[in-house]
């Protein structure tokens, strides 16, 4: 007697799933950590310039002390010619002064937003995230070099309204953002490492206000390292605000500067400020 004849395999009803479907019933491969660490540090960034939109005032502010210093500090001594300046007027010599000066300040005190988070409770929950440390003090540094710039936007209006012979070639425009931004971030990871070893805003507050002077007067914002005691040009040779200042110079009034050592300067203060605040950013949430 014959075999019955196996019965046919049944079709599924369901159809196998093309491509797009594929790609919703699987979970996307995870990005490397090279791919996900400059998506970090642009969200951390984000965030921080979203604080602009609710409070604008610190830009506003802020804006009347580097006015102060080119309306009256500026036109005062160009009348003098006290300051030997290479042939410029002293106005022109001391506006880049006063663009990194203004950038220098904002950034200077950007540990006691860090502290403050702390407070609130919102750093511990960052440094509970996949984020990396390092993501998370770039972002702030770049940050704090973005509002820097926004500031030394309105430095640049203001010298031109007072006939300050500025540049406006977009190239070396861009130079002056790249340049005000590095140094923004290392005086913000500056701050930021203050703010990892002293633990509180009060004695942030007293370190920052001891420093940001002896920066200012120490580096060739007002006058030519030149003119300056022994003593006080060793100061300025290690003091990035000087190599800001130079490269400044070079860029908007077309003086003579070292812009491939300025930016070299820069870059490397700011990739040690990174490694420093990131390191003592554990100390700082406990």
């Amino acid at each position: 007697m014959s075999e019955a004849p196996a019965a046919p395999p049944t079709a599924s009803a369901d159809r196998a799933p093309d491509a797009g479907t594929a790609l919703l019933l699987r979970p996307p491969e995870p990005r490397a950590g090279w791919r996900l660490l400059p998506a970090r540090i642009v969200a951390m960034c984000a965030v921080e310039l979203q604080k602009l939109r609710h409070d604008r005032t610190e830009l506003y502010t802020r804006a009347v002390q580097p006015a102060l210093w080119l309306l009256i500090f500026g036109q005062t001594f160009t009348r003098i010619r006290a300051i030997p300046t290479g042939g410029i007027p002293y106005i022109d010599y001391l506006a880049p002064g006063i663009i990194a000066q203004s950038a220098m300040f904002i950034a200077i005190f950007y540990g006691i937003q860090i502290i403050w988070e702390r407070d609130a409770g919102i750093l511990n929950k960052l440094l509970v995230t996949p984020t990396p440390r390092a993501a998370l003090i770039t972002g702030k540094a770049f940050a704090s070099g973005v509002k820097s710039l926004i500031q030394a936007v309105v430095v640049i209006v203001i010298a031109a309204l007072l006939g300050v012979a500025l540049t406006w070639n977009p190239l070396k425009l861009l130079g002056v953002a790249l340049t005000v931004v590095l140094a923004s971030a290392f005086f913000s990871c500056l701050s930021m490492t203050i703010a990892g070893i002293v633990l509180s805003r009060d004695r942030l507050m007293g370190f920052g206000q001891a420093i940001t002077m002896p920066l200012f007067f120490g580096s060739n914002a007002l006058y030519p390292v030149s003119v300056m005691p022994g003593w006080l040009q060793a100061v300025s040779k290690v003091n990035p605000l000087s190599y800001e200042v130079d490269a400044l110079r070079g860029l908007l009034l077309g003086t003579p500067a070292h812009l491939a050592l300025d930016f070299g300067v820069l870059a490397g203060a700011a990739a040690l400020g990174v490694a420093a605040a990131s390191s003592l950013l554990g100390r700082l949430a406990r």
